[in-house]
C-alpha cells in the first residue's frame, strides 16, 4: 500500500508533541532512569594477539609509558600504546620467557623484578633491543614443589627494599612445607632476606597506602572465615598458625608458636587478647557478598584523575571478577574502615591492577585453575573515569555513638533525615582451623537518631548495639541525592575495631525505632524433601541408578552431563574434591540463572541457608560442602523429560559451574 505523506507528517507531529508534553509534565520520569557503573567508569578491553596467552601475574608501567606484563606461563611482555591512542592498536613484544609462574612484576632503575615460584629475579635489557639478556637471581628460597606454593611480588619501598609474600601449600588443608612459607619477607637490594610478618594463607595481593604503609589481602580458607585486608607491621601475626613453624629460627621477629593459637571457633576479636601478636583485619571483605578471592590492593594516587576517591584503596577479587573500594581510617592507633562495591563485569578473574600515565587503571586477569565469574580464561582491560560524578557514599567514619557518612553529592535532606532510610546489622566469623566460616552472632543494630549536615554532604547516625571487632552492614536503599538520584551502590560494610572517644550526638526529640528481632541462625528456607540424605524405606530394591559428580579446578563439575530415566529412583553423590566450598542444586529447565542470582541475593543469610534460595525452581540440593567432603542425596527423577540444570550456587560459581541432567522417557 502506498503511504500518504500528509497522514505520516500529522502522525509524526503528534508523536513529537506527545513526547514533549510528557517531558514537560513529568521530567522526573526520565530523570529516574537508573545509572549503571559504566556511565561513570568505562571499561575497555585491550586486544591481545591470538598467539599470546596473557594469563596476567604481574603489571607495571615503565617510564616511557609501556605496560609490562608478567604471566603465569613464565613470560614477560612489553605493550606499546596500551591506551590505543590515535586508533593505533597496542603492540606486543616478548621481553623475557622461561620463568616459573611469575606472579608479580615491578620496575626499578632500568630493570624488571619478578617473583617466580622459587626465586626473586632481576631482568635487564643490556643492549637496548627490548628483550632481557640478563637474568639474575636476587634471592632464592626453598620449595617443596606443591602446586599451591605460589610466590608474589615484589613491592618496592622507597629505599629499594623489596617485599615478597610466600603462599602456603595445600594437602587437603593448608600447610607450610618450606621455610618462611606463610610469611611476608623483606629482601634488600643486595639480596639479604629478613622475615617480616606471618600468619598468611594466600597473600596474593599487597600494596602501600598513600602513607607508604603495607596492607595485604587474604582469601577464605582454614583459619580465615572470609577475605579481608590487613595493615601489616614488623612482627605481626595475622591469623594462620602454619607459618609459626619457623618462628624459632634466627631472624624471626616474633616467638609465638602454632600451639599458642587456640582452635575454639570464637570470633577473632575474642581470641586476640589470648594471643599477644594476633592482629585483626583492618577491613573485612564479606565472603560471597563483596567477593570470594581477594587479590590486589591499589591506592588511589591519581589526585582526582580517577574520580572522587583520592587516597582510598581499590581491592581486586579474582573469583567474582570485580573491584571493591575501601576507605580506611585510624582510630586509637588501629586501622579500620568500610568496604564498598565499586566495579563489576570484568572479563576474567581480577588479579593485578596498576595506574596508567593518564590516571586510568589497567586490570590484568586470569582464571585457569582458579575459576571466575568473568567468562574468559585471561584478559587485560582498562578502567577510566568518564568525568561524570556518581552519587556514592564517599566515606564512613566511626563515631562514639555510630557513624558519619559523607557523600559525593548533596543528599536529599528529607529522605536522609528519616530513620527508616538506614538499616544496620552487625555480624562476624568464627576463627578456627575449619575451612571458612558461616556468619555468626548476627544482630540488628537499630538506628535511633540522625542529623543531616547543613551542606547536605554528610549525615551522622546514632546506632545502638555497636560491637568492637564486628562487621557492620549498612543498607541505604532509600537515600537519594538532591536531584533525586539513587545511590549507585547502596550497601557498605564497616569493620569496627575501635570505638572512638569524643562527644556524642545530641538527639533532642529524635524518634526511636523498635529493635528488630535477632536473626535466627538455624532458620531454614527450603523444604527438607528437597534434600533427603538416607535411602527411603520404600526403596526396597535400592536406587535404580547411582551417579557420582565431583569437581575440577576452574569451577567445573567433572561430569558435564548425564542421562537418567524419567520417574526413576536416583542416588546422587556429590564429592567436593576442590579446595573451596561448593554445593549442588538440581533446578527446573531454563532456571539456572534465576536461581544463581537469588542465591547471591541471600546476602548475610546465604551461608546459613547453604546458598539455597527458597524457590519452587529448586528441585533437589545438597548442603554447602567444605573441601574434601561429600554428600549423597536421594530423589525420584521428574516424570517430565527435558534438560534439568545442576549448578553450584555459591556466589560467583553458578555462571560457570553447571551441568545438565537429561531426563529421558521410559
Amino acid at each position: 500500500m502506498k503511504a500518504n505523506p500528509t497522514n505520516f507528517t500529522t502522525a509524526l507531529r503528534t508523536v513529537i508533541l506527545t513526547f514533549l508534553g510528557l517531558l514537560i509534565a513529568a521530567p522526573s520520569v526520565f530523570a529516574q532512569v537508573p545509572a549503571i557503573e559504566n556511565d561513570y567508569y568505562k571499561l575497555t578491553t585491550i586486544p591481545i594477539p591470538q598467539d599470546v596467552i596473557l594469563e596476567v601475574g604481574g603489571l607495571d608501567v615503565l617510564p616511557d609509558g609501556q605496560l609490562a606484563v608478567s604471566t603465569r606461563r613464565g613470560e614477560i611482555w612489553l605493550i606499546k600504546n596500551p591506551y590505543s591512542k590515535g586508533n593505533v592498536r597496542p603492540q606486543f613484544k616478548r621481553f623475557a620467557h622461561g620463568l616459573h609462574e611469575a606472579l608479580g612484576l615491578s620496575y626499578r632503575n632500568g630493570s624488571l623484578y619478578s617473583a617466580q615460584r622459587g626465586e626473586l629475579t632481576r631482568l635487564t635489557d643490556k643492549n637496548g633491543d627490548g628483550r632481557a639478556d640478563l637474568y639474575e637471581t636476587v634471592y632464592s628460597w626453598p620449595l617443596e614443589g606443591n602446586y599451591h606454593e605460589y610466590s608474589y611480588g615484589p613491592l618496592f619501598r622507597e629505599d629499594g627494599t623489596m617485599i615478597v609474600t610466600l603462599n602456603l601449600a595445600w594437602v587437603g588443608h593448608e600447610v607450610s612445607l618450606s621455610k618462611w612459607r606463610g610469611w611476608m619477607v623483606e629482601i634488600s637490594p643486595d639480596g639479604k632476606l629478613t622475615p617480616y610478618a606471618t600468619g598468611m594463607r594466600s597473600p596474593a595481593g599487597f600494596g602501600l597506602n598513600v602513607d607508604g604503609e603495607v596492607f595485604y589481602g587474604e582469601n577464605q580458607g582454614g583459619w580465615i572465615g572470609s577475605g579481608y585486608i590487613t595493615h601489616v607491621e614488623r612482627g605481626d601475626f595475622v591469623g594462620h598458625p602454619e607459618g609459626l613453624k619457623w618462628s624459632h629460627l634466627p631472624g624471626s621477629p616474633l616467638s609465638l608458636r602454632p600451639e599458642d593459637v587456640p582452635d575454639t571457633g570464637l570470633p577473632k576479636v575474642e581470641v586476640a587478647p589470648q594471643v599477644p601478636d594476633l592482629k585483626p583485619p583492618a577491613v573485612w571483605i564479606p565472603h560471597g557478598i563483596m567477593g570470594i578471592s581477594t587479590s590486589d590492593i591499589l591506592a588511589d594516587t591519581t589526585r582526582g584523575s580517577f574520580g572522587p576517591f583520592t587516597g582510598q584503596l581499590f581491592v581486586g577479587d579474582q573469583g567474582q571478577s570485580n573491584v571493591a573500594r575501601v576507605y580506611v581510617e585510624k582510630v586509637n592507633g588501629v586501622y579500620q574502615g568500610a568496604a564498598f562495591p565499586f566495579r563489576e563485569g570484568f572479563s576474567s578473574g581480577v588479579l593485578r591492577m596498576v595506574w596508567g600515565k593518564d590516571g586510568s587503571m589497567f586490570v590484568g586477569m586470569t582464571s585457569r585453575g582458579w575459576g571466575s565469574t568473568g567468562p574468559n580464561p585471561y584478559g587485560l582491560q582498562r578502567l577510566e573515569w568518564t568525568g561524570k560524578m556518581p552519587f556514592e557514599v564517599k566515606t564512613i567514619q566511626a563515631k562514639p555513638d555510630g557513624f558519619e557518612l559523607s557523600f559525593t553529592k548533596p543528599v536529599d535532606p528529607k529522605i536522609a533525615g528519616d530513620l527508616s532510610a538506614y538499616n544496620v546489622t552487625g555480624f562476624t566469623y568464627m576463627y578456627h582451623s575449619t575451612y571458612g566460616s558461616p556468619i555468626i552472632n548476627q544482630e540488628a543494630a537499630p538506628v535511633r537518631g540522625v542529623k543531616v549536615a547543613e551542606d547536605r554532604m554528610s549525615v551522622r547516625i546514632v546506632v545502638d548495639g555497636l560491637r568492637k571487632g564486628y562487621i557492620h552492614e549498612l543498607k541505604l536503599t532509600s537515600l537519594r541525592s538532591e536531584d533525586n538520584e539513587p545511590l549507585l551502590h547502596d550497601d557498605a560494610y564497616y569493620t569496627l575495631n575501635e570505638i572512638p572517644s569524643g562527644p556524642k550526638l545530641d538527639l533532642g526529640q529524635s524518634s526511636k525505632v523498635e529493635t528488630p528481632q535477632k536473626a535466627t541462625e538455624n532458620s531454614k528456607s527450603v523444604r527438607q524433601a528437597k534434600r533427603v540424605t538416607s535411602q527411603p524405606k520404600s526403596w526396597t530394591n535400592g536406587p535404580d541408578a547411582t551417579i557420582t559428580i565431583g569437581t575440577q579446578p576452574g569451577l567445573r563439575f567433572d561430569l558435564p552431563s548425564f542421562d537418567v530415566q524419567a520417574g526413576s529412583r536416583l542416588k546422587l553423590v556429590f564429592d567436593n574434591k576442590d579446595d573451596m566450598m561448593h554445593n549442588l542444586l538440581i533446578v527446573a529447565p531454563g532456571t539456572g540463572d534465576k536461581v544463581g542470582e537469588k542465591a547471591i541475593a541471600l546476602g548475610l543469610n546465604g551461608l546459613e541457608k547453604n546458598y539455597v534460595p527458597n524457590l519452587d525452581e529448586v528441585l533437589f540440593h545438597t548442603l554447602l560442602l567444605k573441601p574434601e567432603t561429600s554428600e549423597a542425596i536421594y530423589f525420584t527423577v521428574p516424570d517430565k523429560p527435558g534438560e534439568y540444570t545442576f549448578i553450584c550456587t555459591f556466589p560467583g560459581h553458578s555462571f560457570t559451574m553447571r551441568g545438565i541432567m537429561r531426563v529421558v522417557s521410559k
